[in-house]
């Protein structure tokens, strides 16, 4: 029997980070877990589609830019009966494999995310993270940067991402609905480029804010243009 899991990672411009990413994927591997990992590229100008070759992925081009687009072009070439969607600049914790396999065989009918943490020795790093955690465990809200696991059935039933250049990742989850959505205590370490870059406070109240408009019936096409 081929193994179960087709991991997907979209990516642009994503050198500095997919390495460890992929590096990460091991203990999958080694477990006999994980049956693919596709790379769907959105137009990089780096050596990002060379790195994920280099690393035996499956590099795809997509036809349209914007993570949304390239999460539905992975799904549409994927074989595995479980897919894994995971951000470029996120790497699993080694128990990662261990979660997930426990996951697929006992909860066939729910999806799963991980724990987040970020990549960051700044106190605030733990703060934003335990607010995530929390969000996402009361509220069923997991972002993308803590992956997204779920049964080939799961996602055709909930119709998959959506079409829309933002916010997808909150859109699945909520479609999914919370009593079908577990968070695993393994790690998604993802990176802290950005709140380094903005501020962890600016720019984690920006992404509440955002989020927060978009519960109130905002449009995706219009938060999307004050995320940066």
């Amino acid at each position: 029997m081929p193994a179960p899991l087709s991991i997907i990672i979209p990516a642009y411009n994503a050198e500095a980070s997919l390495p460890l990413c992929l590096g990460s994927l091991m203990p999958g591997l080694e477990a006999g877990l994980i049956r693919e990992v596709i790379v769907v590229d959105g137009g990089s100008e780096d050596q990002t589609r060379c790195i994920a070759t280099a690393t035996g992925a499956s590099v795809l081009i997509s036809p349209e830019k914007g993570r949304a687009a390239q999460l539905k072009h992975g799904f549409a070439q994927a074989r595995g009966d479980w897919l894994l969607f995971l951000h470029a600049d996120t790497a699993l914790s080694r128990d990662w494999a261990e979660r997930a396999k426990a996951h697929i065989a006992e909860q066939p009918g729910q999806a799963a995310a991980f724990t987040l943490a970020y990549r960051s020795d700044a106190t605030m790093a733990k703060v934003v993270a335990r607010r995530a955690n929390w969000r996402a465990r009361i509220m069923g809200l997991p972002y993308g940067d803590q992956g997204l696991l779920l049964s080939r059935k799961l996602y055709g039933e909930v119709g998959g991402y959506p079409g829309t250049p933002f916010l997808e990742d909150v859109q699945i989850v909520r479609t999914i609905g919370k009593k079908r959505l577990r968070i695993l205590s393994a790690e998604a370490r993802t990176s802290a480029a950005k709140y380094e870059r903005d501020g962890w406070r600016k720019r984690s109240w920006h992404n509440t804010y955002l989020v927060t408009r978009y519960l109130l019936g905002a449009k995706p096409e219009k938060l999307a243009k004050s995320y940066r």
